[in-house]
């Protein structure tokens, strides 16, 4: 996973409540066996005319000043619903960064995190304020110290030790256990010969 340290980026303000994992990824999606190219299909439903083809204009992705977006500032309930991580796959594959929401469903939280997005918990004020930025402003997200940094104010906020500690050093749980690597591998030749 890559590392999460000192990221900046602009935003996109979505600040639909209730955006669930079907809404990020829709079921149809699901057969694919890659974590790559889930990014055209997130919001697929909202980003598309009837036709399944044509964008829609009116939807603020599809608006060229948004397009290389990668802070999405939006409601409450970020994530609620089934607890599929493709719908994390498409937000990283599409090149969200950052997550700013008023809550989070929990297992998607968790999927964010496992894939290296950051997922920020933000009261309403403040995400009305990042909501109005202009599209070529500037966020940067201070993992170490915990703030989001604008042109209208810096915001902090909060996460466990543990995924900090995570993000900061690019360890998804895999990585974790190789920083272990040396004592595994001397229990292994110190196990009694009838269990291997």
């Amino acid at each position: 996973m890559e590392k999460f340290t000192i990221y900046t980026g602009t935003t996109v303000p979505l600040m639909n409540d209730n955006i669930d994992t079907d809404q990020l990824l829709p079921k149809q999606f699901l057969k694919l066996i890659d974590k790559k190219g889930f990014g055209k299909y997130l919001l697929y439903a909202w980003r598309y005319l009837d036709d399944n083809y044509t964008e829609n204009p009116d939807f603020i992705l599809n608006q060229k000043e948004y397009r290389q977006a990668t802070i999405l500032i939006t409601g409450d309930n970020f994530g609620a619903g089934s607890s599929r991580e493709h719908a994390a796959w498409a937000l990283a594959d599409y090149g969200f960064r950052v997550i700013v929401a008023g809550s989070f469903g929990d297992i998607h939280y968790n999927n964010d995190l496992n894939n290296g997005i950051l997922p920020i918990v933000q009261p309403l004020d403040v995400r009305q304020k990042l909501a109005s930025l202009k599209p070529t402003d500037e966020v940067t997200v201070d993992l170490f110290k915990q703030k989001l940094i604008s042109p209208l104010g810096e915001f902090t906020f909060e996460i466990e030790a543990d995924w900090k500690n995570k993000l900061l050093n690019g360890l998804d749980d895999i990585g974790v256990t190789l920083q272990y690597e040396e004592l595994i591998t001397e229990y292994e030749k110190n196990r009694p010969a009838y269990w291997r």
